[in-house]
């Protein structure tokens, strides 16, 4: 056992620190030229987009598909999970404060990535054996390679994504919410852990309708939970809020020149942490959230590119930069030397920082928004694997899908096994791979479907409103 996990770790720190920052940021450069920096002109329309679904109720989920909105709710449901609170505690205790600065350029560059992702999965999404819409990079992948290699490169990813959401994943966030309220609480780990399996699992058999009914309505009380919560302490330490961006700032490029930085933080372990985390964050690359995206009910793809896009944004310049902010404007790294070195990183972090300004309510409102965060996710990450599991084995085998996930869900609560963490976050790594060698080989279908978007569509659409 302790021969595999050295391997499974050698393969993350060889993924995570070299292919993964070479493939996304190569994607998002990539994909930003090509789109003219789609991620700036196209900025207005997604929030536009986004945040005018969150009032309208037209388009209820169905087997035809989500509506818009429902669809960004299920894709930021399994963005906004643990990561947001222990990944971006984690990248400033190893990276320094700098680090955040990298999260955000990975975001803005990933921002162009999600949008080629989306308007790809709504240009090749498919109707099922069930009659009902899916898509997702299975798809797009094998229209972009016809014959055995796309095949094989589909099963690849589809294999990847059902372990290493669906089972380890979950497992892994299901861990993150018994353990916190454990530690907030006292409530035994399995206790929470039967309670969420039990939950999701009644939501999840309900199909895509009740999935899209609860992250729509899930997903915008936690944002707001967390944002409010957050805007709290770093308000209360308002004095250091010019400091706290001069260290992000300055930390990003000589990490050693500011004070509150980790002890031995270089711009190497500012730029890879920071990349890193902030990737991992928003998944944008991964091949994930174009599942939620394929089955949106819009006019053109591109519509559902902008609304993608506004996904990125949330997580990472919004939610997961509040984190950030709490733990540098509290001064929670320098006073916590000791314990970063001892493994205080993390949730535990966030939830030192908090309770800086809390008290004993930091432990109790970290452990609620874990639980919302971690349960969303389990929510959209199942939804992501079922779409894999009819791809593979038909509509038939979707009921012992569901069953399968509550009870990794339920193991997952008892104890944190390195093995199974280590090795959600290498598959996590590795399903990347096939889903942007899929990306570049539609590169020109990507540029196609964007610029019919704006030399025809656009164009039709408003001759049609000018002459109502």
């Amino acid at each position: 056992m302790e021969t595999l996990n050295n391997i499974v770790l050698t393969i993350q720190n060889y993924m995570s620190n070299i292919v993964l920052i070479i493939c996304l940021v190569g994607a998002g450069i990539w994909f930003s030229i090509r789109t003219g920096f789609i991620q700036v002109r196209g900025f207005k329309e997604g929030m536009k987009r986004t945040f005018g679904g969150l009032f309208s109720k037209k388009g209820e989920a169905g087997n035809d598909g989500m509506s818009s909105f429902q669809a960004l709710a299920t894709a930021i449901a399994a963005q906004v999970g643990t990561g947001n609170i222990a990944g971006a505690a984690t990248a400033i205790a190893v990276g320094g404060p700098g680090a955040i600065f990298w999260m955000w350029v990975a975001a803005f560059l990933g921002m162009a990535t999600i949008y080629a992702e989306a308007i790809m999965a709504q240009k090749y999404k498919q109707v099922g054996e069930d009659g009902v819409v899916t898509g997702g990079p299975v798809y797009y992948i094998r229209a972009a390679f016809k014959g055995t290699f796309g095949k094989v490169l589909a099963a690849i990813f589809a294999v990847l994504l059902i372990f290493a959401l669906g089972f380890m994943g979950n497992a892994v966030q299901s861990n993150s919410i018994a353990s916190s309220f454990h530690t907030a609480f006292g409530i035994p780990q399995w206790v929470m852990g039967l309670i969420v399996a039990v939950i999701a699992l009644f939501i999840v058999t309900g199909g895509m309708k009740r999935i899209a009914k609860v992250t729509e309505l899930m997903v915008p009380f936690m944002a707001a939970l967390y944002i409010v919560g957050s805007l709290i302490v770093i308000f209360y330490n308002w004095r250091n809020i010019p400091t706290a961006f001069y260290e992000i700032f300055v930390g990003a490029f000589a990490p050693d020149a500011i004070a509150g930085g980790a002890i031995g933080a270089t711009v190497k372990l500012a730029v890879t942490k920071g990349v890193a985390r902030g990737l991992f964050s928003n998944e944008a690359g991964m091949g994930s959230t174009p599942h939620a995206h394929a089955v949106a009910k819009v006019d053109h793809p591109v519509e559902q590119g902008f609304v993608a896009m506004t996904g990125v944004f949330i997580d990472t310049f919004i939610v997961l930069t509040m984190t950030a902010l709490v733990i540098v404007t509290t001064r929670s790294l320098p006073l916590s030397y000791d314990v970063v070195e001892g493994g205080y990183t993390g949730a535990a972090l966030s939830q030192y920082a908090y309770s800086l300004v809390y008290g004993k309510g930091g432990e109790i409102f970290i452990a609620i928004c874990m639980f919302f965060f971690a349960f969303s996710t389990i929510v959209g990450w199942y939804f992501f694997g079922e779409a894999n599991i009819k791809y593979l084995f038909g509509p038939k085998a979707v009921k012992i899908y569901a069953v399968l996930v509550a009870v990794c869900v339920f193991l997952g609560s008892l104890a944190e096994v390195e093995l199974v963490w280590n090795m959600a976050d290498c598959f996590n790594s590795l399903m990347v791979i096939p889903n942007i060698i899929g990306l570049f080989g539609l590169s020109a279908m990507v540029k196609k479907v964007h610029d019919d978007y704006f030399h025809n569509f656009l164009p039709n659409q408003k001759k049609k409103a000018g002459t109502k």
